[in-house]
């Protein structure tokens, strides 16, 4: 009786999470292909690059996540041969979206642009394209489980439990933000919708809602919740959604949607049926910093979508504002927590 209770509930967590029934199969589908890839990935590799690349789904490294340049836990690109590296990147494939997926790549190849902005030699170790960690958390396929790619300006985290996939929190950095440098990626813009989005919903406020979503003319050094294991900001400030006409509102949508796209559409549709279930009108803007996209010493800006159970942050502040940082975090179950303790209450043993 008390299993019986158990699969109960944890039929009922899956269909409230996830938003009904047929998105409950969808993420299962998604769980399952994340599951494969997972696995595929680990049986390339050699006995000792596994004992690298695989720690207990219980350990603390799970939580200690960082976006700096810095040795990481884990197998990088740099100890994998090439068709290692292939498989290391159809996990990634598996769980964003084509949009997401070439956004990785190209701050991944930034780090080449910075060896040289900074004349660096081309063997650098500090900014380096082939220092990006894979680490697996537990054993694909027996809930829970999990994995993380993580590097300079990216930082990827995914859990399934009871084969529902969790994708927060997630960084995606971009340094510079735009390339200035006469090279060939000169003029590109990685995170230019989520920079030129936010833009226009800020410039279709009038006075009055400015004075609420504007929070002061001088922009913060970096995003507020930082690389804390858990997302807390005292309160929600800034305008609500529900302040908005309906053109605002559309804007504000397409600009949260702007970071929803970069995941798979199983994860995209997951999280706005979230913000849909706790209310889309309770959503705040918030605004810091310069009002118009400048770069030059002195300039930035940073914003902040801040909702019941969400936060998006994004900062340009650092190199004269032409240095992007940008979260998304879920205030309630970053690394899967809410739904791993529903999966615990329900019954099923720790890891």
């Amino acid at each position: 009786m008390k299993k019986l209770v158990g699969c109960l509930i944890l039929g009922i967590i899956s269909i409230v999470w996830a938003g009904s029934p047929a998105s409950a199969q969808k993420n299962e589908a998604l769980a399952g292909e994340m599951r494969e890839a997972v696995t595929t990935f680990l049986k390339v590799l050699t006995p000792q690059q596994r004992q690298e690349a695989e720690l207990p789904y219980a350990d603390l490294a799970r939580f200690d996540w960082n976006f700096t340049p810095r040795a990481r836990k884990g197998i990088t690109f740099k100890t994998m041969t090439p068709a290692q590296r292939k498989v290391a990147m159809a996990m990634v494939r598996v769980v964003l979206s084509q949009e997401g997926y070439s956004k990785a790549e190209q701050i991944i190849d930034l780090e080449n642009v910075l060896r040289v902005v900074e004349t660096r030699p081309a063997n650098d170790t500090y900014r380096d394209p082939e220092n990006y960690a894979f680490l697996v958390f537990g054993t694909p396929g027996n809930d829970p489980w999990g994995w993380r790619m993580e590097g300079h300006h990216l930082s990827l985290h995914f859990s399934s439990i009871d084969n529902q996939v969790t994708f927060t929190p997630s960084f995606f950095g971009s340094n510079p933000g735009q390339v200035m440098a006469d090279m060939p990626q000169k003029g590109k813009r990685i995170l230019k919708a989520e920079q030129d989005l936010a833009f226009d919903l800020l410039h279709t406020l009038d006075a009055s809602q400015l004075e609420k979503a504007n929070l002061g003319a001088k922009a913060p050094n970096e995003i507020f919740t930082s690389n804390a294991r858990k997302a807390s900001l005292a309160k929600m400030e800034g305008i609500a959604m529900g302040e908005l006409n309906a053109n605002q509102k559309a804007a504000f949508k397409k600009l949260i949607m702007a970071y929803l796209q970069r995941y798979h559409v199983t994860l995209k549709n997951q999280q706005w049926a979230e913000l849909e279930k706790n209310g889309l009108d309770k959503i705040h803007f918030a605004w810091l910093g310069d009002q118009q996209p400048e770069i030059g010493t002195g300039h930035g800006h940073y914003y902040r979508i801040h909702g019941p159970t969400f936060l998006i942050e994004f900062d340009n502040t650092q190199n004269g504002g032409n240095h992007i940082h940008s979260v998304v975090r879920d205030l309630m179950s970053d690394f899967g927590e809410d739904l791993l303790q529903a999966h615990y209450e329900a019954g099923h043993k720790a890891p």
